[in-house]
């Protein structure tokens, strides 16, 4: 490696980490506001909302780090070109080919942190992610304990507490059963308290009233109560789900077909949902070369102007977003016809022959002939 090609890289290698801190920064802070809300709303520790969001980074990361590496080499193409160092390095017989060297390297760095990322982080933080979730529903007592607040811990359920006492009594405490449509029960009571019983959870309620009302005669019962027992760990049941999603499913099981077929039988996901999750990990590798070389191949076009490059910025952007669409047209198709798998590489491909196509041009400029170039007779 030239020191030329050293200079351009670290450059390089800088602006891309700050592209991806910002964008990664941005991203996390829209997305964090709902979870923070979802998870202290529902009576969970500040630990247990850094440790999803510590969990989502990967996902985060990956989603930008494509349009970070295209901003690092549009950026750096632009500043190397506006102090004159392209003119430069042109003028002692480098071709546009040539100087791309060092933005081909920077793309396969990107492409190598994208692999680690894609095909091991990310699944394994989706699955700890999916887990986690999962222990996080069943925590009815964290879901419960919220006091002046209408609570919903399963579909047809209602649950308000008035307040919650020093000693863990709760004060004036109501609670709507209405999971069975032909029978709705509303339990009232002035003090409860939440028992566990090995694996059960258990609401006692003391002084209270339960009201059923039957749909199908139109009659409404009432019930005193000194004391009443309702076990809400019922409550928790139906919310594990067999399947998993097929995002944090390892990526050595999608390749395996024995593992496939596991998959396919258990979960219930389709041939071409495996194979589009497969090749969309695998797709985000080459992606992060060609976008690097996509806007460094595009501003070489613009030549040396004192009005700088911003038309061909703009134009590197559209191409940008131009093979995004072209991936979004090309998943729904995998997923309807695994043995259009290729589709999912289309865009990388795309942005690869358009950076050669590039250099080309920009290494031989278009020569317009004037007519009198002929001598005279």
């Amino acid at each position: 490696m030239s020191r030329f090609d050293g200079y351009v890289l670290r450059q390089l290698l800088v602006l891309f980490l700050f592209f991806l801190l910002v964008l990664v920064g941005v991203l996390w802070i829209s997305r964090s506001v709902s979870l923070f809300d979802r998870l202290i709303g529902g009576g969970q520790s500040g630990l247990v909302f850094l440790e999803f969001t510590a969990l989502s980074l990967p996902t985060l990361i990956r989603t930008v780090m494509p349009m970070a590496a295209f901003g690092a080499a549009v950026y750096a193409t632009n500043r190397l070109n506006r102090d004159s160092e392209l003119t430069v390095m042109l003028a002692t017989g480098s071709s546009p080919t040539r100087l791309g060297r060092p933005v081909f390297y920077f793309g396969l760095a990107a492409a190598l942190m994208m692999g680690v990322l894609t095909t091991y982080l990310r699944p394994a933080s989706i699955l700890q992610l999916e887990l986690r979730q999962a222990e996080v529903s069943r925590d009815l007592t964290a879901q419960l304990l919220n006091e002046g607040s209408f609570m919903h811990p399963a579909d047809g359920v209602t649950f308000y507490i008035g307040t919650i006492a020093a000693d863990g009594t709760l004060h004036d405490v109501f609670l709507s059963d209405r999971r069975d449509p032909d029978s709705t029960i509303t339990y009232t009571a002035s003090r409860a308290f939440l028992v566990h019983d090995d694996a059960r959870m258990n609401l006692v309620m003391v002084q209270g009233m339960a009201l059923r009302f039957d749909a199908q005669n139109n009659k409404l019962s009432t019930t005193v109560f000194e004391d009443f027992s309702y076990d809400i760990s019922a409550l928790a049941a139906g919310r594990d789900t067999t399947a998993h999603n097929i995002r944090g499913v390892p990526t050595i099981d999608l390749v395996s077909p024995s593992r496939q077929a596991r998959i396919i039988r258990d979960d219930g996901y389709s041939s071409g949902q495996i194979a589009e999750e497969l090749h969309e990990r695998l797709a985000w590798i080459f992606i992060c070369i060609a976008t690097p070389l996509v806007g460094y191949a595009t501003l070489m076009l613009g030549g040396f102007s004192r009005f700088g490059l911003w038309p061909q910025v703009l134009g590197a952007f559209a191409i940008l977003l131009v093979l995004e669409a072209l991936r979004g047209f090309a998943t729904p198709m995998v997923v309807d016809r695994p043995q259009m798998w290729w589709l999912l590489y289309l865009p990388s491909l795309a942005g690869l022959a358009l950076s050669l196509l590039f250099l080309r041009m920009a290494g031989r400029p278009l020569r317009l002939l004037v007519g009198g170039n002929r001598s005279p007779a």
